[in-house]
């Protein structure tokens, strides 16, 4: 039996023209999953979904979408349920990530921060689950936090981010506890550090090969592919018990 057995459900994924966005709709589509891709480069999403039609063969749809503005979140997942006719997960994966003191952060940064970051989450679960997992009785909302949702950090200031992280933690419980009933699960993902084309260079240099080695019990920071199974896990009927949780998957980093 295959308990991550995902073929012809049909996944939304924010956030999806890089990194581990990238990397968890890989994993989905591995199992037979369809993808819905979004994000705000409609050529990166482009090539990501020719990428995986013909790695895994299954049908993906790029949506250019800005989680920022609701009338164009709602109109997106409009055009994926009139493709698809149905969503059965969505991967709230998109993200940014103001970092200086917290002294001189901005009231522009701090609003745009949790625009994106926590309200973008909540506006895409919720026109998700009104137009299509509502009606189907069925869903499985996985929101993307980080371990700096968990607790502080003294590497880089980025107290917006924390804050805004912080409350993707939270609201997932909330939209557990009410979405439950119509037999959507909610749970959350805290990544810690990974390495994609953008941080490979950076997680590499002296100073945080140092603090891999202080900071995580693991000594190391994530490969890819160490997300997915966590990824599948809460996308599939396999966790057909398990709503409201988080899990950290950090390496050991926020058990210290």
């Amino acid at each position: 039996m295959n308990y991550f057995d995902l073929k012809d459900q049909v996944a939304v994924v924010t956030g999806c023209s890089g990194g581990l966005g990238v990397q968890m709709a890989k994993a989905l589509a591995s199992q037979g999953c369809k993808i819905v891709a979004l994000a705000r480069r409609l050529d990166k999403l482009e090539e990501v979904c020719k990428e995986i039609t013909d790695t895994f063969g299954v049908e993906t749809l790029p949506l250019k979408c800005d989680i920022t503005d609701t009338d164009n979140v709602n109109a997106t997942i409009a055009k994926a349920m009139e493709k698809f006719g149905r969503i059965d997960i969505l991967i709230n994966n998109a993200g940014t990530g103001a970092v200086a003191p917290a002294e001189y952060i901005t009231d522009e940064q701090f609003g745009n921060e949790c625009n994106i970051d926590l309200f973008g989450s909540f506006r895409v679960a919720r026109a998700v689950a009104k137009q299509a997992m509502i009606p189907a009785k069925y869903g499985r909302i996985i929101n993307i936090a980080s371990m700096y949702g968990l607790v502080g950090n003294k590497i880089a200031g980025s107290a917006p981010y924390h804050a805004a992280k912080g409350g993707v933690v939270n609201l997932t419980r909330a939209l557990a506890a009410e979405w439950g009933k119509y037999g959507i699960t909610v749970n959350s993902i805290c990544p810690g550090y990974f390495y994609t084309d953008l941080t490979r260079e950076t997680l590499n240099s002296d100073f945080f090969q140092q603090n891999a080695k202080t900071m995580i019990p693991m000594e190391r920071y994530g490969e890819e592919g160490e997300l997915d199974s966590a990824a599948l896990f809460f996308a599939s009927k396999a966790s057909s018990y398990v709503t409201g949780t988080n899990l950290a998957v950090d390496g050991g980093y926020t058990c210290m």
